[in-house]
């Protein structure tokens, strides 16, 4: 049995909202096995409210006001902490050339569609926040539920979290 503390990044391109509800229930579930983290690859400098809000929900005793917007360069960095898993949260930051990772982190995509896109009343906006964040707090039950021995070893791990993006949520 190890006590390791894994590191996990979540991607998006403003972080704003999906990489941010990601980061937040990582590190409420994770319990101190994991670490969470999150950037964007055009950061908008905003936390979204609506994000903020079902954070809020989720968890009252989560500390919102410590989330912020902000750039996955400062992960590349050699001095930032060295991610085991980075997981991108949507299509475009997928599909954008990313920085060199330190190490040989395990990659994912764990596509969600943008709550923030969704026009209409406040309710129907809430509620789009509301099935997102639903949608990630599966994927992330489901990776913190790997079996510790699947966790250690690369090639393992890495199927592992890349199947999650497969199954049904």
């Amino acid at each position: 049995m190890t006590g390791k503390v894994y590191n996990v990044l979540f991607l998006c391109t403003g972080n704003s909202s999906r990489s941010i509800m990601s980061e937040a229930l990582l590190t409420v579930l994770g319990r101190g096995r994991f670490k969470a983290y999150s950037a964007g690859s055009r950061p908008t400098g905003v936390v979204n409210s609506f994000a903020i809000q079902q954070i809020k929900q989720f968890d009252s005793s989560f500390l919102v006001d410590a989330m912020h917007s902000k750039g996955w360069l400062d992960f590349a960095q050699p001095s930032a902490p060295h991610m085991d898993f980075i997981i991108t949260v949507c299509d475009s930051a997928a599909g954008e050339a990313c920085p060199h990772w330190p190490g040989h982190p395990t990659t994912a995509h764990w596509g969600y569609p943008d709550p923030a896109q969704v026009s209409g009343s406040q309710s129907e906006k809430q509620e789009a926040f509301r099935q997102v964040f639903e949608q990630i707090r599966k994927r992330v039950e489901q990776l913190i539920a790997l079996p510790l021995n699947w966790l250690e070893d690369d090639s393992v791990r890495r199927v592992a979290v890349r199947a999650i993006a497969t199954r049904k949520l």
